[in-house]
């Protein structure tokens, strides 16, 4: 009887030692948690969370200056098209001729629109 157990035991070696499992974890002779990278799976893992927290940091601040920059930002108030001839004249930009030319031609412009 004890012929037909130790077969079942030489079978069940054998069978164990050809399966996945076993050929995973004594097969390279360094088992299946230790391969061939090492730490680096810490190194980039623990680069890839970096790399995660400032983004969406980044986004945050973002979102913070976009959303307060816009109730900040005013627009300068419009001038006139005859406030800025007066102003480049008197830097000296432009002589009295051209000056009273252009005068003429924004006061034309001006009287032709309120005639609409």
């Amino acid at each position: 009887m004890k012929r037909p157990a130790a077969q079942m035991s030489s079978m069940l070696a054998a069978s164990l030692a050809a399966s996945p499992v076993a050929a995973q974890v004594y097969g390279d002779g360094v088992g299946m948690w230790h391969g061939t990278w090492g730490w680096g799976h810490m190194v980039v893992g623990g680069l890839m969370m970096l790399l995660f927290w400032a983004a969406v940091i980044a986004l945050i601040v973002l979102i913070v200056r976009w959303l307060s920059g816009s109730a900040r930002e005013q627009r300068p108030p419009d001038r006139s098209a005859l406030e800025i001839l007066e102003e480049r004249f008197a830097r000296g930009e432009i002589e009295r001729e051209e000056f009273e030319e252009k005068r003429r031609l924004l006061a034309g412009q001006a009287g032709a629109q309120k005639g609409r």
